[in-house]
C-alpha cells in the first residue's frame, strides 16, 4: 500500500460519531495524507478542514461522503481536482455524477474506505 498517496475526505467533519470522521482517522493513522474538506471551519488530526472549494492538487482518491442530494454543488469541484479514483461510500451512489467521471477516465468504486482499509486493499 502506497502511503504517500493524498486522499481528499470530501465531507469532512469534526464530529467523531460520523463516518467521514472516523475515515478521516483511519487514512491518517494508516499513514495517508489527508485533505479534509467540508462546510464547517475546523481541523481533523491537524489538517485544516477547507472550506472554500480550492481546487487541490496531486490528490489520488477523493472518499465521498457527501449523500446524492447534495452533490450537485460539487460536481465541478470533483471534476475539477481531477483525482485518479473516487469512492462512493454507502449512501452516496450516484450513477450522474459517475458517468461523468468515468467519462472522464477517472476510476468510479462503491465501497466503503472503512472496509477497503480493514482488509488492506484501499
Amino acid at each position: 500500500m502506497d502511503t504517500s498517496r493524498r486522499v481528499l475526505v470530501l465531507g469532512a467533519t469534526t464530529n467523531p460519531d460520523r463516518y467521514a470522521y472516523k475515515a478521516a482517522e483511519r487514512l491518517t493513522d494508516n499513514g495517508f495524507k489527508v485533505v479534509p474538506v467540508g462546510i464547517r471551519k475546523g481541523e481533523l488530526f491537524g489538517e485544516v478542514i477547507v472550506t472554500d472549494k480550492s481546487i487541490q492538487t496531486d490528490i489520488d482518491t477523493i472518499t465521498l461522503y457527501v449523500g446524492p442530494e447534495r452533490q450537485l454543488e460539487w460536481y465541478n469541484y470533483i471534476l475539477e481536482t481531477n483525482p485518479k479514483r473516487v469512492i462512493f461510500n454507502p449512501g452516496t451512489e450516484n450513477s450522474e455524477l459517475q458517468q461523468q467521471l468515468i467519462s472522464k477516465g477517472i476510476e468510479v468504486e462503491e465501497a466503503c474506505t472503512l472496509v477497503l482499509l480493514s482488509m488492506q486493499s484501499f
